[in-house]
């Protein structure tokens, strides 16, 4: 739909200055003003198109479009014009034969939707699947039939600037020191990649990604936040759709968004269920030396993973138009998974001369189950049309997380149990008061305060715990945030200035261990500021900046013993401490007709970052040292990039979206420890790398309506202080074709095209190096079945109430 306004847009202006540059004397211009809405919700429209037709010429002689507040300014030569005022789906107005000789504002100007026009309209208009704005980029999932069948974790895979990796984990920019929000609110997720994995991205309306956020947001997150905002129809009366899948390996699914809306309340659901196998594998091949350089030994790690989930997703809510200007929007959302994991490792030892020696083995069985349970609430007042309003957020939640696993080896046995109950409750409240034309106060308090409590056993052959990997860990963590910011326009200047304060408190009691008790409190100010320019209606730049907190959560500080292998194992730090970031970025955005280009350079300062080392524990396992993999708090981290989005639509029936970074980590820091000898060691850390990602996504409409999309993705090689990470490639493709006059969409997808998305590194120790790989999820293929009733295919649903999290950090005017 955008896509069209673009298009719309340019013509008119390109039109303008054709008709103004015939080698004329140019009048001097006046300013005219105003702001467009919607007539029944009073809500701003963006994107809504302004026209002055010359009366005498019948030719249009200025144009632009209003803004995320539905404003607009736009420069005219003095004299009469009709004003068309237009937004797809809308009744257009005209103001008839206007006199405008002076600097004048229009007032408000509301739309009136127009039902006999929007189903012939929106689906040809189709969203463009990403959007970019200064201070963010929108990912509409709703167009991308990649994702069809797919979860949360493929839909961001799909969004630039965002990688996945095999494992789940999710980065932005290259770092994983980032926030994932849901509806503005931050996940508690016991493990948030698998969490991802159970969501389906049916439910998914799209996905924003700010690299920089302002004083208004949380500032955890030191790399920026993502913000995934679920489905909520908005349309008259009742309205839905349904999507089955099918795949292979085996997957299978169907979810439901059924929708009902009457004029005072919208009722909105989401069901699905999913069942998903992803078969994958690995090696870890190991070169031991002597202590005079010479080689030892070797050792090839083999491993063979299947994981298959059962997962249940339900979402209920109510959304209360209280009056014409109050809003109440109450949901419960719940998630059940169970499944099953399958984990073989061969082990094959070698001399020397790499004669082989002998053999052994490790299989790993296990269940795991969980249960999340959220209740929310929002409530918005608007106090006028102008953006005087209070919004009010609370939400609960429990989140379990269960698994059980047999460990059976050559020579050993054990039995590990984990069971992790996480409790939280958020309360948040945001006032915005504009303070005159183009410029606005926002004031605001945030809450959130949990408790983790996770139980980690692992026991022998007779059913005993054993001590030294068996622990119970408590983590409480309260979280006390007040914020305020102050933004005004100044000629084609916009600013926003804001800060935040944050004191947080958190306790990490080892159960098992009295002594193992960490208090941590401590407060901090989070200063951001933001200045952008309008070069014209379709370009700007702007420059940033913003402090940022990352707190090492879940497995970062869980001292339990992964045990899923017994020569390479991981153990979580419990005495990890914060890490704090100053951001600063300089972007420019400029829009032709068919082009949208968005760049930005950006430098990220961080200290007591969080880094993974590896050391020997002293132990061995058939004569193998095992060495362990544990985070600690580096020096210093400094990361500088520059990237660029680009989006192109040669063709009504082509559309290019490409994004590439490329960016430099330097490291500076040291790691000691005392050895099984006693003798202090001390690893330098130091480390500089340069590494890149590029990505380019292809929309074509090929004959009889089939569209066809091709994504593809490379992650560049990255060093590390201990080794390095090798590059990675993977490609998606997709085809999909409309049935059933349109009401049904036929889609099969292929994920990982060529089987390439592995996790590859070097490392190299005092006495060892290592080469390993990892495969989470194997090429998958899948297809799936979409139907939709009384809901138009790419239909923009449009807001009746503004969504909280969209609403601040925004330039005035």
């Amino acid at each position: 739909m955008r896509k069209l306004k673009f298009i719309l847009v340019s013509f008119l202006l390109i039109t303008s200055f054709l008709s103004f540059s015939q080698g004329r004397p140019q009048a001097a211009k006046i300013k005219i003003t105003g702001k467009v809405i919607e007539k029944v919700s009073k809500q701003p429209l963006e994107y809504a198109t302004i026209t002055f037709i010359n009366t005498k010429s019948a030719k249009s002689a200025a144009g632009g479009i209003t803004n995320p507040k539905g404003e607009f300014d736009i420069d005219v030569t003095p004299g009469i014009y009709d004003i068309k005022i237009e937004f797809i789906s809308f009744k257009t107005i005209t103001l008839k034969e206007k006199d405008l000789q002076k600097t004048s504002n229009l007032g408000q100007i509301a739309l009136e939707e127009d039902a006999s026009q929007l189903n012939e309209v929106v689906v040809r208009a189709e969203k463009s699947s990403v959007e970019i704005k200064l201070d963010k980029k929108v990912y509409n999932v709703g167009q991308d039939m990649m994702v069809k069948g797919g979860t949360v974790s493929d839909v961001l895979d799909n969004v630039p600037s965002v990688s996945v990796d095999t494992e789940g984990n999710v980065s932005l920019r290259g770092s994983d020191n980032i926030r994932i929000l849901i509806d503005g609110r931050p996940s508690y997720a016991v493990n948030i990649a698998e969490a991802l994995k159970q969501l389906p991205a049916d439910a998914i309306d799209k996905v924003e990604v700010i690299t920089n956020p302002s004083a208004r947001y949380d500032a955890e997150g030191g790399s920026g936040l993502i913000n995934i905002v679920l489905k909520k129809g908005k349309n008259q009366g009742f309205n839905g759709t349904f999507i089955a899948s099918a795949g292979i390996p085996e997957t299978y699914g169907f979810s439901a968004n059924v929708n009902y809306k009457t004029e005072k309340l919208n009722y909105f659901t989401t069901l699905g269920y999913n069942h998903r196998t992803n078969e994958g594998g690995g090696k870890t091949n190991s070169k031991y030396f002597n202590d005079d350089g010479s080689i030892k030994n070797f050792l090839d790690e083999d491993r063979q993973t299947e994981r298959t989930r059962d997962g249940f997703n339900g979402r209920a809510g109510i959304e209360w138009t209280v009056a014409p200007n109050t809003f109440w929007t109450n949901a419960i959302n719940y998630q059940k998974d169970s499944g099953e994991n399958t984990d073989l490792i061969n082990y094959n030892n070698f001399d020397a001369a790499h004669n082989f020696t002998s053999s052994s083995y490790r299989l790993g069985t296990g269940e795991t189950g969980g249960e999340n349970v959220e209740y929310t609430s929002n409530l918005i007042k608007n106090f006028n049309d102008d953006g005087h309003k209070l919004t009010v957020d609370g939400s609960i939640s429990r989140n379990t997380d269960d698994s059980q696993s047999i460990i059976i080896g050559s020579d050993n046995y054990n039995n590990t149990l984990n069971n992790q109950v996480q409790k939280q409750a958020q309360l948040q409240a945001d006032y915005v008061l504009p303070l005159g034309e183009g410029s606005q106060f926002e004031a605001g308090y945030k809450g959130n305060f949990g408790n983790l409590n996770n139980q980690y056993y692992v026991l022998d052959e007779q059913g005993v715990k054993i001590k030294d990997l068996s622990n119970t860990l408590e983590y409480i963590e309260n979280i006390n945030a007040l914020y305020t910011q102050y933004g005004f326009k100044k000629n084609k200047f916009s600013y926003l200035f804001g800060l935040r304060w944050e004191d947080t408190n958190i306790e990490v009691n080892l159960l098992e261990d009295p002594k193992v008790f960490n208090s941590k409190k401590y407060n901090n100010f989070f200063p951001s500021a933001f200045v952008s320019y309008e070069i014209s209606d379709q370009s700007n730049i702007t420059t940033s900046y913003s402090k940022r907190l990352t707190r090492p959560r879940g497995r970062f500080m869980n001292p339990a013993v992964n045990y899923s292998s017994n020569v390479n194992i991981f153990q979580g730090n419990p005495d990890l401490d914060p890490s704090l970031t100053n951001k600063f970025d300089f972007g420019y955005i400029k829009r032709w007709d068919k082009i949208t280009f968005n760049t930005s350079a950006y430098f990220e300062d961080t200290k007591d970052v969080f880094s993974f080392v590896r050391s020997p524990t002293g132990d061995k396992v058939n004569g193998i040292p095992v060495i362990k993999s544990s985070p600690i708090n580096l020096g210093k981290e400094q990361k500088y990039g520059f990237e660029f989005t680009l989006n192109y639509s040669p063709f009504k029936i082509w559309r290019l979206n490409s994004n590439f970074n490329l960016y430099n980590v330097k490291t500076t820091g040291e790691h000691s420890y005392t050895d099984t000898q006693g003798e202090l060691i001390v690893q330098n850390l130091d480390n500089q790398a340069n590494s890149w990602s590029a990505r380019i996504s292809s929309k074509l409409t090929l004959p009889y309506k089939i569209d066809w999309q091709l994504n593809a993705n490379y992650n560049g090689e990255q060093k590390t202080a201990q080794g390095k990470n090798l590059g990675q490639f993977g490609m998606n493709t997709a085809f999909s074709k409309d049935v059933l006059k349109d009401k049904a969409t036929i889609a099969f997808n292929i994920s990982d095209v060529f089987n390439t998305r592995k996790m590859r590194s070097y490392t190299y120790l005092e006495n060892q190096t290592s080469y390993g790989e990892m495969q989470f999820r194997k090429r998958q293929f899948n297809l799936s079945f979409t139907y939709r009733f009384n809901k138009p295919k790419g239909e923009k649903e449009k807001n009746q109430q503004p969504r909280n999290e969209d609403n601040g950090g925004e330039f005035p005017g």
